[in-house]
């Protein structure tokens, strides 16, 4: 049976499955063997196996898998997937959102977080005006590639924070406190340009006093979904764990969570925003582990997808005409991040050095900007070029932002104006070894949730590494498992209290195991079952 012939929905699955697999091994393969960000990985297997590439090949038995068709570069089908990928995906974002670090660092975190934010949109905006792609400042594609260049992917950062050991460093503090303020800013900013965009598209204009409406309703629904959420968001919880099962009380959230999505759409925003929104909401409950544990699975197969979509939807064929303005518009990205987050460091405390720190970690675009580049491309907003410029962007930033992260942290010098400013916020380093990898995994387990026993915020900060951050009020530290030892890297103002807490918790588990070796039971039991195993076995050889 040739291609062609295919039934619609067996059409799509095969488009599922090949593009599941061969975007998890893209990702896998770079992030092991080059040591870069999976999402590369996954938007270039997109771009490989695509309609623009080796997709619209005639295939023996299945034709062209990815072919173009009416509704463009993607099947809606499979749009519809990527779809919900990406509300997952923020949604997990919110989840991971601490609303403590927001207001705690409401200072240095405001003032990085927005200095980057202002002027990554404005050189992003100017961009296409200044190169004829947008027609005024107001036009859709000069909002988008503002908007597209404002959202900062600090989960790279992250990663390499946690291998340079500075997670708890100021720097490193400082960079996640303003990426709190940067993913608040990037959804605030999307609703605006998504409103706008709309409003231009009815032919109803963008003239200022409907900026300003538009804005008031996207700050309205913002502030009025966020209060809401968060004030019923306990007996929200609470009313959740009445179905009792871990696996229900997931999908109860991530059902709300999708509800919330459409809304937003309905009342003229983003879905990612509503899904955001819920996220948030839930990030201060008793169940935000629970839910993400859950969710991780479904996480891990269909974001690859989102990002593999992605990738599917760049014409090659437009790269040539669009390489000029993309590199300029990439060089734009990077200076506009770097710049604009490291001269407000420089005036809270930072020298040079941790300055262009601060600015290296919020280089990285990633989830974000390609969830508004998808929605710009998706609406109309946007054509292909525009989409491309924006795809070359992310590939170039995020490899370009480890690079001179990794590279500003070569000298050891103090990033602080006043090294004795520092001496409290010095990194100590706390090692605890094990004799296997699976008792320091277990005692990993045991250590974080001690910690959350004790009212501290613990999350993972991504699902391929075991590296969590720890906050409670103005502490900050992080637990990673490396083999068979956990790494616990805090300032030392907080180290004796890091120190009392895990004791605690080896003395707990000290008195555990004392009961259990002075308890009979457990011989009892251990006897019982072998016996019976034998037994249950002699019976069977004895049955005629």
């Amino acid at each position: 049976m040739h291609g062609d012939g295919l039934d619609p929905i067996v059409r799509f699955i095969l488009q599922l499955g090949f593009l599941i697999v061969f975007t998890r091994i893209g990702g896998i393969w770079l992030r092991r063997w080059l040591r870069l960000p999976g999402v590369l990985g996954e938007l270039i297997s997109g771009m490989i196996i695509g309609p623009y590439a080796l997709g619209k090949l005639d295939w023996p038995l299945f034709g062209p898998l990815f072919r173009l068709t009416d509704a463009g570069a993607v099947a809606p089908e499979l749009m519809a997937v990527a779809t919900l990928a990406s509300v997952i995906l923020l949604f997990l974002t919110g989840l991971e959102t601490d609303l403590s670090t927001f207001l705690r660092y409401s200072v240095v975190g405001s003032v990085v977080g927005i200095g980057g934010a202002l002027l990554s949109f404005y050189l992003g905006a100017g961009c296409a005006v200044w190169f004829g792609l947008a027609d005024g400042w107001l036009d859709p594609s000069a909002l988008f590639l503002g908007a597209i260049a404002t959202a900062t992917s600090v989960g790279i950062s992250a990663r390499i924070l946690s291998e340079r050991r500075q997670m708890a460093s100021p720097e490193g503090v400082t960079i996640l406190a303003a990426a709190v303020f940067d993913d608040v800013l990037g959804i605030i900013v999307l609703a605006i340009v998504v409103g706008m965009a709309r409003s231009a598209a009815a032919g109803l204009g963008v003239a200022w006093s409907r900026i300003g409406m538009i804005a008031l309703k996207a700050f309205g629904f913002w502030i009025a979904a966020t209060a809401a959420g968060l004030l019923v968001a306990r007996r929200f919880a609470q009313l959740l764990k009445f179905v009792k099962t871990p696996g229900s009380i997931a999908a109860l959230a991530l059902g709300f969570a999708l509800l919330l999505a459409g809304l937003s759409e309905m009342v003229g925003l983003a879905m990612i925003i509503g899904a955001y929104i819920m996220g948030l909401s839930l990030s201060r409950t008793d169940i935000v582990q629970l839910i993400q544990n859950e969710i991780d699975g479904l996480h891990n197969i269909l974001v690859p997808v989102f990002f593999g979509t992605m990738g599917m939807m760049v014409n090659l064929a437009t790269i040539p005409a669009i390489l000029k303005v993309g590199l300029v518009y990439s060089l734009l990205a990077v200076i506009s991040k770097i710049a604009g987050c490291a001269i407000p460091a420089l005036f809270c405390g930072f020298n040079r050095h941790g300055a262009v720190r601060i600015g290296a970690g919020m280089l990285p675009r990633g989830e974000v900007a390609l969830i508004v580049a998808g929605i710009g491309l998706s609406s109309g907003a946007i054509g292909e070029d525009i989409f491309g410029i924006a795809i070359l962007m992310t590939l170039l930033t995020t490899l370009l932002g480890p690079m001179l992260l990794t590279g500003s942290f070569e000298n050891p010098v103090s990033g602080r104006r006043h090294p004795e400013d520092s001496a409290r916020t010095q990194s100590k380093e706390i090692l605890l070894s094990f004799p296997t990898p699976d008792m320091a995994d277990f005692m990993r387990a045991r250590i974080v949730r001690a910690f959350r026993n004790e009212e501290f915020y613990a999350y993972r900060i991504s699902p391929d590494s075991p590296v969590y951050q720890i906050r409670k009020d103005d502490m900050f530290f992080t637990l990673e498992g490396e083999g068979s030892s956990i790494v616990l890297r805090v300032t030392a103002e907080y180290e004796t209290l890091v120190r009392l807490v895990i004791a605690e918790e080896m003395l707990t588990l000290r008195s555990m195991l004392h009961m259990a070796q002075e308890s009979t039971n457990l011989d009892t039991m251990e006897h019982d079952l072998v016996a019976t195993l034998f037994t249950g076995k002699e019976e069977e050889e004895n049955t005629p």
